[in-house]
């Protein structure tokens, strides 16, 4: 029989760095967590080959006292907390102390960094967990890790990596989450020698966004705001037009982490419901703020996962702060002539050596000035003589007036001659034109910018950022097309293909599919009838008898009140069968039994009943009962189809989530004709 026995130092470090190292992106992660932490404003990310041979992180933060170093790399060491308390109220990214010491254990590391106090900086190595020199070292100020051959020392692990491409992806999936988490911070991300990210850290999210996804997506978002007594939520969402068949575009932070959290996915996604199709997921990204005693993140080492003390107040704020953001702005997709062909939008290439790192601002500033400097001093002579020639500076009598021609001359040189270099200096910022772009307002001090006033440098940026004031300024002036002021200049044209009806409003012609539309407007009257009325239950012989597993019979009798409410009599049978009596009088298409084991699947799932039980069978009631396709209407049936849908919270998409109304400008209808070219 095996003794127990404790584990050595070198076993222990492995074990928990398979908790927290899974793979490269996972050491970029804590690594650049710890920059943020530090106060930095710009933040370098370079891999090789994925991550395997080389990750390097470099920041203009704090930097670690010389002191201090060693202690880093010790598990269970960190400046974040000092007691139990401290978790109650964490405000860091990092907190548990285990980051360095696992990351250490697994590969070969090395620390170059400096305080703003130090005169000299700190060069620290340590390999698979034993310390090899502590060193002073000239350096910048901030903190440089350079992670080399990561799992060297464990090749059981490191034959489990996958290509560098595919480790390289989860390094740059993360590096994006991290910019729109933090839109204060300039992340400069960089592939085998290659800048493929670089933010400007403007605190714009807006701008990040664009980066990240590009304009055609940046313009069809949304900016949410919502704030209650324990919570504030602010972002964007896209509009039902911008979707894809996954959760990647789902992206939300809490208190500047990156987290994934089924209550907050849930929320966003049935808040889109009735806006998008079966299966499609919603472009979001969201920034919550909450208070410690309200969230735990001490879930996990990775720290990707929260719990909330008040879940249902969370689900409910995010889902209405987004339903009424979506119910404000009318949803009616627009065909434009040119879709499906625009050119795919090229946007510069950075080259690593045009933008400096957190550390070169206040050398090239030097410089810069230096050189400018020495090149005035060699012209000053020679173009203060032809100025004096000019201005008549070297006559001792007074100078006569111009003459018209002279005059012509004098603005002619003065217009086409050199400007000196304290003039070109004047206003001009220290970096290049890419690079103030990229740096505006992040690198110099680390002032408060938020209350400076944001400019934009970039042409595509600045209009974009044009393009959404002045959409906000028409928002102002445009009446919808699907609302009571505007329906009394509503023109209707007729029906094409006997299902869609054509109509002509200010400058724009909409087209309704008469399906869809109608469909629409019986699924919200049977909601309607449902919500407002009381459940009326229907007696059954024999009573239907269901086995129920220990967690479902948990279920129910803690629910029991509810499934009274909605019409069923349950009784217990024996054991763990239980036989129903009464069902709900109207069952929309369900059997006896397959209402009450679809609700107790929903209490499973979500631990909470709602409509959405329902809401598929009341959807296939409507899509039957719906005008369908190939049939005339009249005109008259089609103008009361139309006031119908002016009643309806969501008239722009089916139950299905297609929609129901889409529109063409005349403008792009004159493309199509090359009216406009």
């Amino acid at each position: 029989m095996r003794k127990i026995a404790v584990l050595d130092k070198n076993t222990i470090d492995k074990i928990a760095a398979g908790e927290v190292v899974e793979r490269p992106s996972s050491v970029v992660k804590e690594l650049t967590e710890n920059a943020i932490d530090a106060g930095a404003t710009a933040v370098t990310v370079e891999i090789k080959d994925g991550g395997k041979t080389l990750i390097r992180i470099t920041d203009n933060g704090a930097g670690i006292e010389k002191e201090q170093v060693p202690m880093a790399f010790v598990r269970h060491a960190t400046s974040k907390i000092e007691k139990v308390e401290d978790l109650e109220q964490i405000v860091s990214l990092g907190f548990r102390g285990e980051a360095l010491s696992s990351i250490a254990a697994v590969a070969q590391v090395e620390l170059i960094t400096k305080t703003p106090a130090s005169i000299t900086g700190v060069r620290y190595v340590i390999e698979g967990g034993e310390e090899k020199s502590l060193e002073e070292i000239g350096a910048p100020e901030g903190t440089t890790f350079l992670v080399h051959n990561l799992f060297y020392n464990v090749p059981a692990r490191s034959k489990f990596l996958k290509t560098a491409a595919t480790e390289g992806s989860y390094v740059s999936s993360l590096i994006e989450q991290l910019a729109l988490s933090h839109p204060e911070i300039s992340f400069k991300y960089i592939v085998n020698g290659q800048v493929k990210l670089h933010t400007s850290g403007n605190f714009s999210r807006r701008d990040v966004i664009y980066q990240i996804y590009g304009r055609d997506i940046t313009k069809e978002i949304l900016e949410v705001h919502y704030e209650n007594e324990f919570l504030s939520l602010e972002g964007y969402i896209g509009k039902p037009s911008v979707s894809r068949g996954n959760r990647n575009f789902e992206n939300y932070y809490i208190n500047g982490r990156y987290v994934k959290n089924k209550i907050i996915s849930k929320a966003i996604e049935d808040a889109y419901k009735g806006f998008l199709m079966q299966h499609n997921f919603p472009f979001a990204s969201l920034q919550i703020e909450m208070t410690g005693n309200d969230l735990d993140v001490n879930v996990h080492p990775a720290k990707m996962e929260v719990r909330f003390s008040r879940g249902d107040e969370v689900y409910k704020a995010i889902y209405e702060a987004i339903l009424q953001t979506l119910k404000k702005k009318e949803m009616i997709p627009e065909v434009r002539a040119d879709q499906g062909r625009e050119a795919k939008e090229e946007r510069p290439k950075m080259k690593s050596g045009q933008i400096p790192e957190p550390f070169e601002y206040k050398e090239r500033q030097r410089l810069r000035e230096q050189t400018i400097y020495e090149e005035d001093r060699q012209q000053k002579n020679r173009w203060e003589l032809l100025e004096q020639r000019m201005e008549g500076k070297n006559l001792d009598i007074q100078k006569p007036a111009l003459k018209t021609e002279e005059k012509k001359v004098a603005e002619i040189w003065n217009a086409g001659r050199p400007k000196k270099n304290w003039e070109i200096l004047r206003g001009k910022p220290v970096l290049h034109s890419e690079e103030d772009a990229l740096f505006s307002g992040t690198l110099s001090e680390k002032t408060p910018a938020k209350e400076e006033p944001k400019t934009q440098n970039r042409e595509d940026t600045s209009f974009e950022v044009q393009t959404e004031a002045l959409a906000k300024q028409l928002d102002l002036f445009q009446e919808r097309m699907l609302s009571q002021k505007a329906r009394s200049r509503h023109r209707l044209i007729g029906q094409v293909f006997d299902t869609y009806w054509l109509v002509e409003y200010e400058d724009k012609f909409y087209i309704i599919d008469q399906h869809a539309a109608h469909e629409k407007v019986l699924y919200e009257k049977i909601v309607r009838q449902y919500q407002e009325r009381e459940m009326i239950s229907q007696y059954i012989s024999p009573p239907v008898v269901v086995s129920l597993t220990m967690q479902q019979e948990t279920l129910l009798l803690e629910h029991m009140q509810m499934f009274l409410k909605f019409g069923f009599e349950i009784e217990p049978f024996g054991g763990k069968e239980y036989s129903i009596h009464a069902v709900p009088a109207d069952l929309y298409g369900y059997t006896e039994g397959q209402l009450f084991v679809e609700m107790i699947d929903a209490l499973e799932q979500d631990g909470q009943l709602s409509m959405e039980v329902f809401a598929g069978r009341m959807a296939t009631m409507a899509c039957k009962a719906a005008v369908k396709g190939n049939t005339q209407l009249s005109f008259a049936e089609a103008n009361e189809l139309i006031d119908q849908l002016l009643t309806l919270d969501n008239p722009y998409h089916c139950p299905h989530g297609r929609p129901t109304i889409i529109a063409m400008t005349r403008t792009e209808l004159e493309k199509k004709f090359k009216r406009i070219v």
